[in-house]
């Protein structure tokens, strides 16, 4: 079971949890109003004392209850049982105490039965079954009769049918709350599995990117190698070095070969970890100055403003990947405004925050709704769409967030926001 999926049956758990608390809730008011009013206002004696106690019993296990969703501790499939069987048992008592199975509240069992088939195990809601019925099976020989008042004998099984009706209502506004919110909490665990069926599709296709891009740096650095040997040869020959612009022509060639084989380099690290003996201590600042500065000088773009208000330094790791991801958005930016783009450094508590501001066109509304999905792009060439897809899912191996919206001025922002904490430096073990 993936990590994700352990995340999503944990809060499952707690809000199952939940529900049965607030249902119990309802449980302890009801019981605690029918006992008042039957002593009360009808007359008929009932033991006061052992029936209050069950609900304050019934009191301490939701405050017990509450304590471990709080505290954030696993509610499994087997703690949700032990609350349901507790609650059997509670309305079992009371019941003793108050006719047994002739008390017509003894339907409130099918209550239990009903919450165990929703939100339990297969065998969990069988074993529920199987307890309330011996319950009940129990209460038909073993209770404490009720000892009405004279004159109510006459009108007995008119009052039996009342007590069926407020039974059945009680019952039915239970069910009806019950039902409903549980219908929303598992749309939003649809939801919630939507995403990650959603996000290990995504991640097969970057690892399949991955895979295609470290095969190709590998069959593209034995030939880098030879044209570098070649270049060396020819620089030294008598034909060459004889004439200057030659001479320049070789090592500008030369240069390109030794940038393209630092490209191929960089890609077989990132195909591995980022965070491994590759990594060295830099700052947030030095990071991504140099990477800034080495965008604008791989491109030759002058019209980009940088500004840093990140405030006081941090150190972190010199973090491939992530330098690839800005080089990527830096990209897809100068492409729809070749004009000119402003790059903003900033911080916000733990959290760093980089945006880049282009002059262009702005992005579509339906690219804006899949933003970070692949091939999301309004261009129509092959291929199109990987940019953001890879820096959204850097961003979200690092434990951050990607953004985009349209400003009101014109143009479009991309917002990075990473955790500082995801970025520090590991020492090695």
């Amino acid at each position: 079971m993936t990590s994700a999926a352990v995340m999503h049956r944990a809060v499952a758990g707690r809000q199952n949890m939940l529900q049965l608390v607030q249902l119990r809730w309802l449980a302890v008011a009801g019981q605690l109003a029918t006992i008042l009013l039957t002593e009360f206002a009808f007359g008929i004696a009932l033991p006061m004392a052992p029936m209050l106690s069950v609900l304050a019993a019934l009191v301490l296990l939701n405050v017990a209850s509450l304590t471990a969703v709080r505290r954030g501790s696993s509610i499994t499939n087997v703690t949700l049982l032990g609350a349901l069987l507790l609650d059997v048992a509670g309305l079992s008592a009371q019941l003793f105490l108050s006719g047994g199975a002739t008390n017509p509240f003894v339907s409130l069992f099918l209550l239990q039965v009903v919450l165990g088939s929703v939100l339990l195990d297969r065998w969990s809601s069988w074993a529920l079954v199987v307890a309330t019925s011996i319950a009940f099976a129990i209460l038909t020989r073993f209770y404490l009769p009720i000892a009405l008042p004279a004159g109510f004998d006459r009108s007995l099984f008119a009052l039996h049918i009342q007590g069926m009706w407020v039974c059945f209502a009680l019952v039915a506004v239970l069910l009806v709350m019950f039902v409903t919110r549980i219908n929303g909490n598992l749309r939003a665990q649809d939801a919630v599995l939507a995403s990650i069926h959603r996000q290990a599709v995504e991640e097969e296709h970057i690892v399949r990117i991955g895979m295609l891009a470290s095969g190709a740096a590998h069959e593209l650095g034995t030939p880098l190698s030879s044209l570098s040997v070649i270049l060396g040869d020819w620089r030294h020959t008598d034909a060459i070095a004889g004439d200057p612009e030659l001479v320049r022509d070789v090592e500008d060639m030369q240069a390109e070969v030794q940038r393209c084989k630092a490209i191929v380099t960089g890609i077989l690290l990132s195909s591995g970890d980022p965070r491994g003996e590759a990594s060295a201590a830099t700052t947030v600042r030095e990071l991504f100055d140099r990477v800034v500065a080495d965008w604008i000088a791989a491109r030759d773009f002058q019209a980009l403003r940088y500004q840093d208000q990140f405030g006081d330094d941090v150190p972190i790791a010199s973090d491939v990947v992530l330098q690839q991801a800005v080089f990527n958005l830096l990209d897809n930016a100068a492409e729809v405004s070749p004009r000119g783009m402003d790059v903003l450094l900033s911080r916000n508590d733990d959290e760093l925050i980089l945006a880049v501001r282009d002059q262009g066109p702005g992005f579509p509304a339906e690219q804006l709704a899949n933003l970070g999905k692949p091939y999301n792009s309004s261009k129509v060439e092959l291929g199109r769409g990987l940019g953001l897809f890879l820096v959204g899912n850097v961003a979200r191996k690092l434990g951050g967030t990607l953004s985009a919206a349209n400003m009101t001025s014109g143009g479009a922002e991309v917002t990075i926001r990473l955790p500082l904490t995801a970025l520090e430096l590991k020492e090695p073990a």
